[in-house]
Order: structure tokens, then C-alpha cells, then sequence
């Protein structure tokens, strides 16, 4: 009897090891299709967050904050549908951090429409900051382009604009990166150099997959995530 358990362990183990590798839920810790589902795990958010007008079905999973992903099936009629991703709170002031640093890595189809991108936020959600990792599709960011500037360890172009509710920094690379790690502190205080904003609390930094269009379904995972600060 103790030979089988440990067997059936060892199998769903494999099982959930597969899972983060080619984006298939099968055995995850964790999944979900409701719209607004959410999972703590290790400090971390996990969230589903199907938002736009007329979004499709999509499923996320979850070994841990670091190892997720969704099958989506997101139609092609424009507009960003849904954002799942895995945040992590600092809850400090820019002048208060020695370092914020974040690393990724990432597999994603190579159609449909969508970026893998941070989405972080400042003062109470007043200030959004976005850095596109990479794109696919018909997508693109918010206001105007501003300049291109290399900070946090890669080369942006760098727009200004606004959704109606909040100030949006939108800094897209300028080619696309499936992995790596970015100095968010620094592009933070670059931001605050120029004058856009001033000394502002740093709430979440979350990553995940911006889609608009992934029809008949296409699978996105994280294979790692993780938010250092100090």
C-alpha cells in the first residue's frame, strides 16, 4: 500500500511539472475559470482578471506564484479582454528602496494578440506603470511616443498617456525578450528624474499576459516570476 501512494505522488508530481512547462492545467495546485478568481500564494496575488467588453472563456492554473499560466479564447474584435497575472505588494516610497528588482520567464503562442507585460502601480493606483516584454499582433501601448532610452537593463520606447482614470507609463522594448530580469527601481526613478511624478509609494508590481484576441484558445504560461526589494 505504501509503495502504491508514493507512486501516485511521484505521478502528480510529474504531472504538475508538466503543467508549468507547456501551459496544460493538468494536476495544477490550483485552477479556476471564474472570471475574477484569485489564489495567495508565498506573499504573491495570482489572478484571473477577465475584464474587457465581450471577453471569451479562459482558465488560469497555478503550481506556486512563480509557475502559472491560462488557456484563453479571447475573440478578434479589438480591446484588451483579459490580464492574468501573479503581483507582489511593496508598499514603500521610491526615496524608502535600496533595490526592486524583478526576473521572468515566459512561454507564449506565436499568434493571436496580446504583450507580456509588468503592470505596476503608484500612489494608490494614481500612476500605472507598463514595461511590454514582448508583443505579438495588433497591439499597442497608450499616448504618445516620448523618447527611447535605454534604463533597468533594457532599451524602451518610452509613451506618456492616459486611460481617463490614471496617468499611464508605457516603456515597450524594443525587441521581444522571453526571459530576464529588470530593474524596476531604476526605471522608476528615471520616471521621477523627468518630473513625471515625484516621490510615490510603490504598490504592486505585477506581471502576466495583456490579451486581446487568442481565438479558438492558446495557452500561456510562466515558467518563473519572482519580485525582490529592500
Amino acid at each position: 500500500m505504501r509503495k502504491v501512494v508514493r507512486s501516485l505522488v511521484v505521478s502528480l508530481t510529474v504531472a504538475a511539472s508538466v503543467a508549468g512547462s507547456t501551459g496544460v492545467a493538468t494536476a495544477a495546485t490550483w485552477s479556476s475559470s471564474d472570471k475574477w478568481a484569485t489564489w495567495s500564494n508565498g506573499g504573491y496575488t495570482i489572478r484571473n482578471d477577465v475584464w474587457g467588453s465581450g471577453a471569451g472563456p479562459q482558465t488560469i492554473w497555478a503550481n506556486s506564484y512563480s509557475n502559472w499560466g491560462v488557456w484563453s479564447d479571447q475573440p478578434n474584435t479589438g480591446g484588451v479582454k483579459s490580464y492574468p497575472h501573479s503581483a507582489k505588494n511593496v508598499g514603500k516610497k521610491l526615496s524608502a528602496l535600496g533595490k526592486v528588482s524583478s526576473s521572468f520567464s515566459v512561454n507564449r503562442p506565436g499568434s493571436g494578440a496580446y504583450e507580456t507585460a509588468y503592470d505596476i502601480w503608484a500612489d494608490n493606483n494614481a500612476y500605472e506603470i507598463m514595461l511590454w516584454m514582448n508583443k505579438q499582433g495588433a497591439v499597442g501601448p497608450l499616448g504618445t511616443k516620448q523618447t527611447t532610452a535605454t534604463v533597468g537593463g533594457h532599451t524602451w520606447d518610452v509613451y506618456q498617456g492616459s486611460n481617463g482614470s490614471n496617468a499611464v507609463f508605457s516603456f515597450v522594448r524594443t525587441s521581444n525578450t522571453n526571459a530576464g530580469t529588470v530593474d524596476v527601481l531604476a526605471v522608476l526613478n528615471w520616471i521621477r528624474a523627468r518630473g513625471w511624478f515625484g516621490d510615490v509609494t510603490l504598490g504592486e508590481v505585477q506581471f502576466g499576459f495583456e490579451i486581446t484576441s487568442s481565438a479558438g484558445g492558446l495557452d500561456f504560461a510562466a515558467n518563473s516570476y519572482s519580485v525582490t526589494s529592500s
